[in-house]
């Protein structure tokens, strides 16, 4: 237990067999029980997971309330596997599914391919156990040290993400939004509808909309980039094409759900009349370029689709203040500079 709480940790992985046995290793004492979740891996992960968690259930002295609490299963690591590959949100929301039924009170995941610091998952939780948010994550782009080892390609892929997010989610001050070091509360796994969720790879976007429109707090947690030998499996041109898409859908629903269904809010008018000022502006400036160059008379349709460009650029720009204004309460950033001396954290923003 952690401050009086159990804590459940998700370990997904797709061959890694190389790395997910060191994680289980490794992951800290007051952890109660890890759930190593193997999405049907070509490799030996499976074997691998088998091995560690026969090895650390045999050594592992269980907590008592927790074994008849779950109807006496005192494993520390419990083994899941995936019949067929699902996808890495379905190997989170089994992992979920699983804790919430165990009855852990906060459920972090950790990748199996080492890249996420066990030592500071006291760090990712603290704000879920204390109560400040519903939701946490970590963020490898709030100081410049913790974005050492990041290529520029991946920073440039995560900034564009992170963009394409913050208007998607509604939780305008919240990064690296692939980040899956993460930490939830039972009753938020239990809010959410886990089945409309994505099972791909663009399932920590998708969930990120899930939990603004359920009204759920999340925390932002500084945190260094980690990369060693693992090599990953996404491919990066088809996987932004997919979560961009699904972001311009999250983010329609979004605002249809909370600003239109639940309560009117001016803020889906003002997006509305942005859009349509960008869009219609962009074309008109386009299609007047076309007759100038043919010799015609472009200037007049050129002034006018300049002023609607800039007429929606406006209607946008109050659409923003008025989005963030609304979901200001729901957002909170821990700094952790993980080169600095001192390891106080100074909240940016303090939940309401």
């Amino acid at each position: 237990m952690y401050k009086g709480k159990r804590i459940g940790v998700v370990v997904t992985a797709y061959d890694e067999e190389s790395f997910v046995g060191t994680v289980l290793e490794t992951v800290p004492d007051f952890v109660d029980r890890i759930y190593a979740v193997d999405d049907a891996s070509p490799d030996d992960s499976w074997r691998e997971i088998q091995r560690v968690a026969e090895r650390i259930n045999e050594d592992a002295e269980p907590e008592p309330a927790l074994a008849l609490a779950d109807g006496g299963d005192a494993r520390r690591v419990v083994p899941i596997r995936h019949k067929e590959n699902r996808g890495y949100g379905a190997a989170v929301k089994t992992g979920y599914k699983h804790a919430a039924d165990d009855e852990m009170d906060v459920v972090a995941v950790m990748n199996g391919d080492g890249q996420m610091d066990p030592a500071i998952l006291d760090r990712i939780i603290d704000p879920v156990v204390e109560g400040e948010a519903d939701y946490a994550k970590g963020n490898r782009l709030l100081h410049p040290d913790d974005r050492e080892g990041m290529s520029a390609f991946r920073f440039f892929g995560n900034a564009l993400l992170t963009g394409l997010s913050k208007f998607a989610s509604g939780y305008w001050t919240v990064g690296d939004p692939q980040n899956g070091y993460t930490a939830i509360s039972r009753e938020t796994i239990e809010r959410l509808d886990l089945e409309s969720i994505t099972d791909r790879y663009g399932f920590l976007n998708h969930l990120l909309t899930h939990l603004n429109v359920n009204e759920c707090r999340v925390a932002d947690v500084s945190m260094s980039a980690v990369y060693g030998e693992e090599t990953s499996s996404i491919r990066y041109v088809p996987f932004v094409r997919f979560v961009s898409l699904l972001l311009l859908r999250s983010f329609i629903w979004r605002l249809k759900t909370r600003y239109v269904i639940e309560k009117f809010h001016p803020a889906v008018v003002l997006y509305g009349a942005g859009a349509t000022g960008l869009l219609g502006g962009s074309a008109g400036i386009g299609n007047a370029v076309v007759r100038t160059l043919r010799g015609k008379d472009g200037f007049t349709g050129a002034v006018g689709s300049f002023v609607a460009f800039l007429l929606g650029l406006i209607a946008l720009g109050f659409a923003i203040y008025l989005d963030i204004d609304e979901n200001e309460s729901l957002e909170t950033t821990r700094y952790e500079h993980s080169g600095a001396e001192s390891d106080v954290e100074t909240p940016s923003q303090s939940i309401e």
